[in-house]
């Protein structure tokens, strides 16, 4: 008989469970490394990230653990701390703050905080981290040690070393790197919990040959009262928070929208706000890593066949098996192999796949290159920064410069073009139909009413101007009163001034704000060809 569908469906979350099990429990050593905190740290964010998003986050395939940016966003806030400070317990602190902040905008219903990011940002941020972690691992790869926090830095006094280099340890993690790499080509092995194990096995040879293993550590979470700022120092700390929910957010909405859309799942972003809250303070309660939802592990969810959420209950049922079977064997993992495993689990972010489409479009190139330059130039957190204020300044940009076209009615029909793009489009004698491209908002409405100024002055015998603002959403004060000029400056010359396409918000504020030369019969034509007809459509 066939299975029924909760029968399948569960059999599918149990085998998802496992696979992505594998897949995490190297990784959340790996990720405390990069931390720079004990391996308990990732082990906790693990098993909390999975059941807290288990049993109040919304997607059905995300798997809420650890990351490598939130790892490597957090050393770097940890970098700057004074040394007599307790890094363990500053960084609960952090993560505390960061889910009080996740917690902050799920109450203000801020589920669209990612798009605060460009997702060119977004890559090219991811880009340039996924380099500093990999530049950081390099010191495990050929243990010297470094004191340098610039990543460019670090690089030249690594190589400036050689003759210090550990070429065994070298050695290993090539050897686990070519090896992860294959079995990523092979499909679904869990790489990384088969190179741990190979690499567990031949610690004994290698630690004779001086490679460094990761040791004996507690791996248990332990409760306890996390660092409390100075009262001058809390808004600083939810700061730091606020910078890791920007990173946290922005990669876990596109781990869950990716996995939803392939689905046609519907996304619940607010819902998922208050999930990740609750999990970053019960993480940070325990003194573990901040928790997001990885694209690497919640695709692999997927793949393995997961159906609810009881996928990622497994996931963590199966994790702590892990950890407490193996606790003496994983002091036995090899340092280079597991930075090969966090080297490998980053590697996807400068794969030329992900910056390939942006030249094709030729679009945001520049955005993309120098957010990940950013973060190699200026580090993690003022390299976000720097990425973030660029995007803006770029869309600024953008929006402010006055772009103002002609439209014409093309022969036999009723709609009208630009005709700088169809020379054989034309308007009746003594009309003239403009339309900016861009909302207009206190940025580019004087320069586009400027443009309009010159357009009714270059086009002569004109005695109506047709304003379509189907391009603005909205007007605020600035654009309302240059609107207001314009009409006044045309009617002094005897023109009249007709508003087409307007949204009806705008209807609504004209209707408001009854510009003197501006009739409310005249600002509410609901297409072009309505508002150049000679008899006047009433509405």
């Amino acid at each position: 008989m066939n299975a029924t569908p909760a029968a399948s469906g569960l059999r599918g979350d149990i085998v998802a469970g496992l696979s992505v099990a594998a897949l995490l429990v190297p990784e959340a050593l790996a990720y405390s490394g990069i931390a720079g905190l004990p391996p308990s740290a990732g082990v906790i964010a693990l098993l909390v990230g999975l059941l807290v998003y288990g049993a109040f986050g919304h997607s059905r395939f995300a798997i809420v653990s650890g990351t490598s940016s939130a790892a490597a966003l957090l050393a770097a806030d940890l970098a700057a701390m004074h040394p007599a400070v307790d890094r363990s317990a500053f960084a609960a602190t952090l993560v505390i703050a960061t889910g009080v902040c996740f917690g902050i905008a799920a109450l203000l219903r801020l589920g669209g905080l990612s798009n605060l990011i460009a997702r060119p940002v977004l890559r090219g941020y991811g880009a340039g981290l996924a380099c500093v972690i990999a530049i950081k691992q390099c010191t495990h790869l050929v243990q010297v040690s470094s004191l340098q926090s610039q990543p460019l830095v670090m690089l030249a006094e690594l190589v400036q070393a050689h003759s210090r280099w550990a070429w065994p340890s070298l050695a290993t993690g090539i050897v686990a790197l070519v090896l992860l790499f294959a079995f990523a080509r092979l499909g679904k092995l869990p790489g990384a919990l088969i190179i741990a194990a190979i690499g567990i096995a031949l610690s004994p040879w290698l630690s004779a040959q001086g490679v460094a293993l990761v040791g004996p550590s507690t791996l248990l979470p332990t409760f306890a009262v996390p660092a409390v700022p100075p009262p001058g120092e809390w808004l600083g700390t939810l700061q730091l928070g606020a910078a890791l929910v920007l990173v946290l957010y922005a990669e876990s909405y596109s781990a869950i929208s990716a996995a939803a859309m392939r689905h046609g799942d519907p996304v619940q972003r607010n819902r998922d706000l208050f999930a990740l809250a609750a999990a970053n303070v019960a993480s940070g309660a325990l003194r573990g890593l901040p928790v997001g939802a990885g694209f690497t592990a919640t695709s692999a969810n997927d793949d393995a066949g997961a159906q609810t959420r009881r996928a990622g209950i497994f996931a963590a049922v199966a994790s702590a098996l892990v950890i407490v079977v193996c606790a003496p064997l994983i002091a036995r993992i090899p340092l280079p192999v597991l930075a090969a495993i966090v080297i490998h689990a980053v590697s996807g972010a400068w794969a030329p796949s992900a910056f390939r489409p942006y030249f094709l479009w030729r679009r945001d190139r520049i955005l993309l290159v120098a957010a990940a330059i950013a973060v190699l130039v200026f580090g993690i957190l003022n390299g976000l920064l720097i990425a973030v204020v660029l995007s803006i300044v770029l869309w600024l940009h953008q929006v402010s410069t006055p772009r103002l076209s002609v439209l014409g009615r093309l022969p036999g029909s009723h709609d009208f073009v630009r005709t700088d793009q169809h020379p054989d489009a034309r308007t009746p004698p003594g009309w003239l139909v403009l339309r900016p491209e861009e909302p207009l908002f206190f940025g580019n409405a004087a320069a586009v009413f400027d443009a309009a100024h010159r357009c009714v002055l270059d086009a002569g015998d004109v005695h109506t101007v047709v304003l379509s603002l189907e391009a603005s959403p909205d007007l605020d004060g600035t654009a309302l009163e240059l609107l207001g000029s314009f009409a006044t400056w045309l009617s002094s010359r005897d023109i009249a001034l007709r508003i087409a396409r307007p949204r009806q918000r705008i209807v609504d504020l004209l209707a408001r704000a009854r510009l003197p030369d501006l009739p409310p019969e005249e600002s509410h034509y609901w297409s072009v060809d309505d508002a150049v007809q000679q008899n006047r459509i009433s509405t």
